[in-house]
């Protein structure tokens, strides 16, 4: 028997463990869904393959003996979310914000960031890793550890498109999240240049 369900999506990426498939985090309750990314027709098969890590879509899923599929497709903010593995020299915002979560032994911290004219420009934060117990990265990566309160912070500052970075360090025992704040941006250009991130294609 096939049911629907309509909701608002954020795209994580790729599904770890189904091939051919989005994994997409439900707005409404936090919970990741994979979701198949091939077999469509036409306009709706389109509007898939230029779905990309980020977007925030609001999309209707039929789901057949436990496998779900796109009915309808419609992304509302093209934001972008890009992961980083074993990333080297970090900006000075990200050390000392590691710094202090060391200092106060928490496990989250965060902070904002400003241009150089004092405007706004994002938000870091960093998690402890947890070796042996919690993989913080995947965690992110699979929306079992979702990034959407962050991001609805962000949008309380500007309600426009974002980008979204994930690294996680070569040398530091925490993962680093920087909310960029404005998409295409001066900032969000110079993370991608100086991380080796070249910004996905999109249609």
């Amino acid at each position: 028997m096939e049911t629907t369900t309509e909701s608002t999506y954020r795209v994580l990426g790729a599904a770890p463990e189904r091939e051919d498939a989005l994994l997409l985090l439900d707005r409404a309750d936090h919970e990741p869904v994979s979701v198949a990314a091939a077999g469509y027709e036409g306009t709706l098969a389109d509007d898939v393959d230029a779905l990309r890590p980020g977007y925030l879509v609001d999309a209707t899923l039929a789901w057949n003996d436990g496998d779900a599929r796109f009915t309808d497709v419609d992304v509302g903010k093209r934001t972008l979310l890009t992961y980083a593995d074993a990333v080297t020299g970090l900006f000075e915002a990200a050390l000392d914000t590691m710094e202090q979560a060391h200092q106060e032994g928490a496990g989250v911290h965060g902070r904002p960031t400003f241009s150089t004219d004092g405007e706004p420009n994002g938000a870091v934060y960093v998690f402890a890793e947890q070796p042996g117990e919690r993989d913080v990265f995947d965690e992110i990566r699979t929306g079992a550890l979702p990034l959407e309160p962050l991001v609805d912070r962000l949008d309380e500052e500007a309600d426009c498109e974002h980008e979204i970075f994930v690294f996680r360090p070569l040398e530091h025992d925490f993962v680093v999240v920087y909310l960029v704040l404005r998409r295409e941006s001066v900032l969000a250009d110079t993370v991608r240049d100086t991380y080796d991130c070249p910004r996905p294609s999109e249609a």
